[in-house]
C-alpha cells in the first residue's frame, strides 16, 4: 500500500509526447530530456515502445543512467489468438535489462473491443489478464493503461470494471484510467473514480491519464487525485497528439504547493521545473510559452502601476506563490501603462537607483536615437519611457533594450563598436538554371577599439546580409558572439494611418546558446533602420552580459 499522501508522477513525454504533430525525437533527444526528468525527480519515465521503431530501440539499448527515476517501456497486450509467452510484442518489452517497469495498453470500452480490435469481449479480458501475469514474472512492475476507460465506463460500467479487474487480479501494480479521447470533465472524472474505488479497486493502485481535448486535462487529473488515485500521467509542457496531454509542469506544483501531496520531488528539486520546461523547448527548437502557468516568463510579470506598487510592499498581493519555488523569477514590466513604481522596481532588480539617472545623461542618450520629440523636453526617466512608448517602442517585450537604455544613461555600457556607415543592395537575377533569385549584399564600416573595418556580407535579405557583415567584423575582437543566435524576428506597423511612411517596430529575440534569451526593440519609419537598431542592441546586450560574467 502507498502512503495516502504520496502521488507518483509518470512522465510520457518521450512516447505519448512524441506523437505530437511536428515532433520527431532522436535517441539523443530522448536521452537529454530523460536526464532532465531524472534531475527533477520524476518517478517513472516512459521511454517509448521497444520494437516499434529504430529510435526507441536505440534509446532502450543505451539509456542514460538514472539516479531517481525508473525507466518504463510501453507496449500492448498480447494479440488475439496467441499465447502471452509466444507474442513477439510482449517479448520485445522485456528485451532490455534497463527496463524497470512495463506499461501495457488494453481496451476497456466494449465498443472499441468489438469495432477496433474485432475480438470477442471475453477474449479481450483474457488478453489483459494473461499479458499482465506473464510480464509480472519478467519485470519488477507491470502497469495496465485502460484505454478509453471513462468513455467505456459511461457506456458499459460492468465491462469497463471487468477489464480493470482482469489486470488487478493478475498482479498489475498500477491500473491507469485513461481519458483517451479527452472529452471528460472534472465532475465526470471525480464521480467515476469514486465508483471504481467503491467497486473494489483501491486508489493506491489507480492512476489517471488525461488528454486535453476539452482544455481540462490538468483539472481532470487533479480531480482524480482528489477522488483517490495515486498516480498521475502526463507530459512536460502538455506535449501530445491532438490537443496534448495533461501538463505535468502545472500538475506537479499544484499537487505539492496547493494540495499538500508528496510527489517524491523535494522543494529544492522543484526549482528545476523551469529548467525542465525550457530544456524540452530547446530540443524542439520552440519558443517557450510566455503565459504558461508557473514556468512562463510572464507568469510572474507585473505591468500595471497599481499592481507593481502593491507587489513592492508585499509580493503576495498579486502572486500566488514565490516564483523562486519553481525556478522562475518576478518581472517588473516597463511600458506606457507603467507608473513610477514599475520603473523604480525594475531598476532595483538590476541593482540601479533611479535617482542616479541625470537629465543631461538622458538627453545625451536620446540624441543618439531617431525620435520625433526634442530630447531637451524630457523631464526624467519615467517621462522618457512614456515618450518612447508613444513613439512605438515596447519595453514590456524588450527588457534588454530597457536595461541598455538605463545603463547607457548611467555610463555603464562601453562603446563596444560604432557603426560608421552601411550600404545594402538587393539584386534580383536569374541563377544558373534560369530561376529568379534575390540576393542581398551589405557593406559595413565599423570602428572597434579605434580601428576601422570594412566588410561585405551576403544574405537572404537585407537584415541577414547586414548581420552577416557586422558579425564577420565583431567575432574577431569578440569571439563570444559566435554563439549569438537570432531566435525570432517580428515586425509591426505602429502608425498605420501614415501609409508606407508609417513607423515600424522591430522586436528581435536572441539566445546565447546557454539558455539565456533576451529581447530588443528598434523603431523607425524605415524597417531596415528599425531592424538594425534592435540588432545592435542585441549584440551590445550579449557583450555586456559576458563582460559582467553573467
Amino acid at each position: 500500500m502507498t502512503n495516502s499522501s504520496r502521488v507518483y508522477i509518470y512522465d510520457t513525454t518521450l512516447r505519448d509526447g512524441a506523437q505530437t504533430q511536428g515532433v520527431d525525437f532522436s535517441a539523443a533527444d530522448k536521452a537529454k530530456i530523460a536526464r532532465e526528468l531524472d534531475a527533477l525527480g520524476i518517478d517513472y519515465i516512459e521511454g517509448g515502445w521497444p520494437g516499434a521503431n529504430p529510435t526507441d530501440d536505440a534509446f532502450f539499448a543505451n539509456p542514460p543512467g538514472f539516479t531517481q527515476s525508473k525507466l518504463c517501456a510501453f507496449g500492448m497486450t498480447r494479440r488475439a489468438g496467441r499465447s502471452a509467452d509466444n507474442d513477439p510484442g510482449l517479448n520485445a518489452l522485456v528485451a532490455h535489462e534497463t527496463v524497470g517497469a512495463v506499461t501495457m495498453v488494453g481496451k476497456s470500452w466494449d465498443f472499441q473491443v468489438t469495432v477496433a480490435l474485432g475480438v470477442e469481449l471475453d477474449e479481450n479480458l483474457r488478453m489483459i489478464g494473461e499479458s499482465i501475469a506473464h510480464l509480472g514474472t519478467k519485470v519488477p512492475e507491470v502497469l495496465y493503461d485502460a484505454e478509453h476507460f471513462f468513455d467505456g465506463y459511461k457506456a458499459n460500467p460492468a465491462y469497463a470494471l471487468a477489464a480493470l479487474r482482469a489486470a488487478y487480479d493478475n498482479g498489475a501494480r498500477w491500473i491507469v484510467l485513461c481519458d483517451t479521447n479527452g472529452g471528460s470533465l472534472p465532475h465526470d472524472i471525480e464521480r467515476i473514480v469514486g465508483e471504481v474505488i467503491a467497486a473494489g479497486i483501491p486508489g493506491s493502485h489507480l492512476g489517471v491519464h488525461c488528454h486535453n481535448d476539452t482544455d481540462a486535462a490538468v483539472a481532470n487529473s487533479l480531480a482524480a487525485v482528489k477522488a483517490g488515485v495515486r498516480q498521475v500521467q502526463g507530459t512536460i509542457n502538455g506535449l501530445g497528439e491532438r490537443c496534448g496531454n495533461a501538463n505535468l509542469v502545472s500538475i506537479i506544483p499544484n499537487l505539492m504547493l496547493k494540495m499538500g501531496f508528496d510527489t517524491g520531488i523535494s522543494l529544492e528539486a522543484l526549482k528545476n521545473l523551469v529548467r525542465a520546461s525550457r530544456a524540452l523547448d530547446e530540443v524542439l527548437d520552440r519558443k517557450p510559452n510566455r503565459s504558461q502557468p508557473y514556468v512562463g516568463s510572464s507568469a510572474f510579470a507585473h505591468k500595471g502601476g497599481l499592481h507593481v506598487s502593491a507587489v513592492a510592499k508585499d509580493p503576495s498581493c498579486y502572486e500566488h506563490i514565490d516564483p523562486s519555488m519553481v525556478g522562475n523569477a518576478r518581472q517588473i514590466v516597463v511600458s506606457d501603462q507603467a507608473g513610477r513604481s514599475n520603473i523604480v522596481a525594475r531598476m532595483a532588480d538590476l541593482g540601479l537607483d533611479i535617482a542616479s539617472v541625470k537629465k543631461d545623461a538622458l538627453i545625451a542618450v536620446v540624441e543618439q536615437m531617431q525620435v520625433a520629440f526634442d530630447p531637451r523636453d524630457v523631464v526624467d526617466l519615467v517621462d522618457l519611457i512614456k515618450r518612447l512608448e508613444h513613439e512605438g517602442y515596447a519595453y514590456d517585450t524588450a527588457a534588454a533594450s530597457f536595461e541598455l537604455l538605463v545603463r547607457r544613461a548611467l555610463g555603464q555600457v562601453p562603446d563596444y563598436f560604432r557603426l560608421e556607415r552601411y550600404r545594402v543592395i538587393d539584386e534580383r537575377r536569374r541563377n544558373a538554371v534560369g530561376h529568379w533569385v534575390t540576393l542581398s549584399e551589405a557593406t559595413v564600416k565599423v570602428e572597434v577599439a579605434g580601428k576601422e573595418y570594412i566588410q561585405v556580407g551576403e544574405g537572404d535579405g537585407p537584415v541577414h546580409a547586414f548581420d552577416t557583415a557586422l558579425r564577420q567584423v565583431l567575432t574577431g575582437p569578440y569571439p563570444q558572439l559566435e554563439a549569438l543566435e537570432l531566435a525570432d524576428y517580428r515586425v509591426r506597423i505602429v502608425e498605420s494611418t501614415a501609409g508606407t511612411s508609417a513607423r515600424t517596430r522591430v522586436t528581435i529575440e536572441s539566445t546565447d546558446g546557454r539558455g539565456h534569451r533576451w529581447n530588443t526593440v528598434g523603431v523607425h519609419s524605415n524597417v531596415l533602420e528599425a531592424s538594425l537598431e534592435a540588432l545592435q542592441d542585441s549584440i551590445a546586450y550579449m557583450l555586456y552580459r559576458f563582460a559582467d560574467g553573467i
